[in-house]
């Protein structure tokens, strides 16, 4: 068995979603899921099958996140993971609709942040072990920071 970390490519003001499910079909699901959740977004999937011809499946409304999700799932190379770029939205606004899709097993992470996947490999395949999401904290917020925070969910619009 060997361990791997793998880096993610997640261009800025984008979002990434990592997750695992179960069949075929989830990448169609996935799609309506993201289109039906939020009209402005722009977004691409990869789909790691792991049975049959074993290839990475796409989708999505926006060529470029497609092509980066693809390049990310062959990086990771686990079967029945998925990768989800995003932008013009936020993991928010979407994830309660991706974790319904019936095939979806259970999500992995969902940031904007730097990610590290920690990857195994045997002589079957790829398998996620798990998720490095952004940095370790440096201390614990104060008055001043607790202050910005609710500024930033003010402004960006998620408290009144």
């Amino acid at each position: 068995m060997e361990l791997k970390t793998v880096k993610l490519d997640i261009p800025e003001e984008t979002n990434c979603i990592l997750g695992q499910t179960h069949f075929i079909k989830s990448i169609e699901d996935l799609y309506e899921a993201l289109a039906d959740s939020a009209p402005t977004i722009k977004f691409g999937i990869a789909f790691c099958e792991a049975s049959g011809p074993c290839l990475i499946r796409t989708e999505g409304n926006d060529e470029n996140l497609i092509q980066i999700a693809a390049k990310n799932a062959m990086k990771i190379g686990a079967g029945h993971s998925f990768v989800i770029h995003m932008k013009n939205g936020y993991p928010i606004n979407v994830l309660n609709r991706i974790k319904l899709v019936p095939e979806v097993c259970g999500i992995f992470c969902a940031t904007a942040n730097p990610v590290e996947i920690i990857v195994t490999t045997t002589e079957q395949g790829n398998g996620i072990l798990g998720v490095i999401d952004g940095f370790s904290p440096k201390g614990i917020e104060g008055e001043q920071e607790k202050k910005e925070r609710k500024e930033f969910l003010r402004k960006i619009g998620y408290k009144l």
